[in-house]
């Protein structure tokens, strides 16, 4: 069995990066594959160097946007392109390891798994590392991922054939948690990997690494995205808070 991975990119003013974010993907020991970058009106370079790209590899492709549209409608463009039967996502910035499309695929197809994610290594910008490795638990379910958020986006690989294609809800972050939940849903758990599978970059200039910025985000997941009672919401807002604090500021 040899089924087509697609990989969805969305990329914003990411020249510095995105050389090291392809190279990866084309690193992988698992070759049949699409890579969809999605470039959200970016200013710098970064259109010019993913071009270069195509030229020499044709699972590459670009879709432009018209305007500058945010993460959740980008992303969500990648998955409506997407012709694989599954579908995984790497951010513009993001490393993955040689083995993470072979690892995650032969995860699904030997445990007969829908969705799974594996453990990752934090580095800041210069790829060093910055604080320990996540390690991802052994499975989680829609009722625990609303307490925390333990799927990266950067290694999340779903099996479309079996979920089928499920979008982000539009909002500026925390989208691809709402993406998680949704699947969850309608399959049991996602399944995590232990070993670190592949490397994000953690920039100075991340919102996600700003618990406060978050909460608007995380408070509109609860209330508007899951239709949450206020109590429940603070319920699992407590909860997130918590888990957040021991995710980022607990160093090696």
């Amino acid at each position: 069995m040899n089924p087509l991975i697609s990989v969805i990119t969305p990329v914003h003013n990411s020249e510095k990066y995105i050389s090291d974010t392809i190279i990866s993907v084309q690193n992988q020991t698992y070759k049949n594959w699409e890579m969809i970058l999605i470039d959200d009106c970016s200013f710098d370079n970064s259109v010019n160097i993913i071009e270069e790209f195509i030229k020499i590899d044709s699972r590459i492709s670009l879709i432009k946007n018209d305007k500058n549209s945010g993460a959740a409608i980008t992303r969500n463009k990648g998955i409506t392109a997407a012709s694989g039967e599954f579908i995984t996502f790497i951010d513009a910035d993001d490393i993955w390891f040689p083995k993470f499309m072979e690892t995650s695929l032969n995860f699904c197809l030997n445990n007969n798994y829908e969705f799974v994610f594996s453990s990752y290594k934090r580095y800041d910008e210069n790829l060093k590392p910055l604080i320990a490795d996540f390690i991802v638990p052994e499975k989680v379910n829609y009722k625990q991922l609303l307490k925390a958020c333990p799927i990266p986006c950067l290694t999340a690989f779903i099996d479309i054939r079996r979920i089928g294609k499920l979008y982000m809800p539009i909002m500026n972050k925390r989208q691809d948690w709402g993406l998680w939940l949704a699947i969850l849903k309608n399959v049991d758990y996602a399944y995590g990997i232990p070993e670190p599978m592949a490397i994000y970059r953690m920039r100075k200039d991340s919102i996600s690494r700003s618990k406060r910025k978050l909460i608007p985000y995380v408070w509109k997941i609860y209330r508007e995205v899951e239709g949450l009672s206020v109590l429940q919401s603070s319920y699992y807002f407590m909860y997130w808070a918590l888990n957040g604090f021991k995710k980022y500021y607990i160093k090696r």
